[in-house]
């Protein structure tokens, strides 16, 4: 009797789409906003505290928070554990981020105090004091430097020892039984070839693209798996920060930069068959191109998966601000399609970061042939 595997893929995919919703249900009139303003004494209203919420999320942190909610008795209770602090400031200061009570105490280590404050750490006193400038803007000090371990940081951390465990148990199994991948290796085998054939050796070329294979199944499956993070419960947040999808295109145009050929220098400072003036002019403009490339690496990635969070998360609070059952389910139906469709971006951005870096490498690595009529 052979069984069908479709209700098997559907039942997943309904699973998968209601990650998000999961995750992101937990705002209601008495819901504690994990904030620093949350603590204050004066009453918000819902729509400002999803506001307040959608932005929380957005944010790095230095605890794993994954929810929180309020009492009876109006006491705040929330859900995760704390991360170490790491910080070059007066010698090696190293605590649990546990001592700020999410930003309510005062932290201490080897005399120095510090204050958690709208998510970043300041120097202060015994007493807490922030201090304020003219714009209002806090003016107290900020260690030398910070290398605290961050949600952020917290899950890349995960993410490659997952990624490491799961493509060495794939070696070895290609090793013990000839080439024929085995277990969770045959779901990833077919992406692997597809990277390989339709986007590295199309690209690249059958002459280089083997150089830069670690590079892009690296960077395809480590973008890929923080965007099925990030809509899980878990709340995190990582290719939305602008400072990861930097580094990712820092590196990628550092690999471009220096794997790069001589016809490919040539190209951008005295590009063969035009004038010797316009070369000159050209030259400049070429060179701003290499550095654009890159920053619109960076730009795609970061601004697809915050708006996508944004959009999901503002249509999960309008179930909250109707409170009718037309309304509310209206949203979560709306809210349901949309996570389906995350699902979709959360791998489609992944394949367009390896596809538009393996487009700068194979530019960085083409030969040029001229022939004597353009001399």
């Amino acid at each position: 009797m052979v069984i069908s595997k479709k209700p098997l893929y559907l039942i997943v995919a309904f699973f998968f789409a209601l990650l998000p919703l999961i995750s992101n249900a937990t705002i209601s009139d008495s819901t504690a906003v994990h904030t620093e303003n949350a603590h204050s004494e004066e009453p918000k209203d819902l729509k400002t505290e999803i506001k307040e919420y959608i932005a929380h999320h957005l944010l790095d942190s230095y605890d794993f928070h994954l929810f929180s909610w309020k009492d009876d008795a109006g006491h705040d209770h929330h859900i995760g554990f704390p991360l170490p602090v790491i910080l070059i400031d007066n010698g090696v200061q190293i605590f649990s981020s546990s001592k700020f009570h999410h930003g309510e105490t005062v932290a201490e280590s080897n005399g120095n105090f510090y204050k958690l404050y709208h998510g970043k750490i300041y120097k202060t006193d015994a007493e807490g004091t922030v201090s304020y400038d003219d714009k209002h803007h806090v003016s107290n000090a900020k260690p030398t430097i910070d290398l605290s371990i961050t949600k952020n940081v917290f899950m890349m951390l995960v993410v490659s020892v997952l990624m490491f465990f799961l493509f060495s148990g794939l070696a070895k199994s290609y090793a013990k039984n000839g080439g024929i991948a085995k277990g969770a290796g045959r779901f990833f085998e077919p992406i692997i070839l597809y990277i390989r054939d339709d986007i590295a050796i199309p690209n690249i070329g059958h002459k280089n693209y083997k150089k830069y294979m670690s590079y892009l199944l690296t960077i395809f499956f480590f973008v890929w798996f923080l965007n099925m993070f990030g809509l899980t419960p878990l709340g995190v947040n990582v290719t939305g920060n602008i400072a990861i999808t930097a580094g990712l295109a820092l590196l990628t145009y550092l690999i471009t930069t220096f794997t790069a050929n001589k016809n490919y220098w040539g190209h951008i400072f005295w590009m063969p068959g035009v004038p010797s003036l316009m070369k000159i002019v050209l030259a400049p403009i070429e060179l701003l191109g290499t550095i654009i490339k890159p920053f619109s690496l960076m730009i795609r990635l970061y601004a697809n998966i915050v708006a996508g969070h944004v959009v999901l998360m503002s249509i999960i609070g309008l179930m909250f601000i109707f409170k009718n059952w037309l309304g509310s389910s209206l949203s979560f139906f709306l809210a349901f399609a949309l996570s389906l469709l995350e699902i979709l971006v959360a791998a489609l951005q992944a394949y367009i970061f390896t596809m538009l870096s393996a487009l700068y490498f194979g530019a960085a690595n083409e030969e040029h042939h001229h022939d004597e009529a353009h001399h």
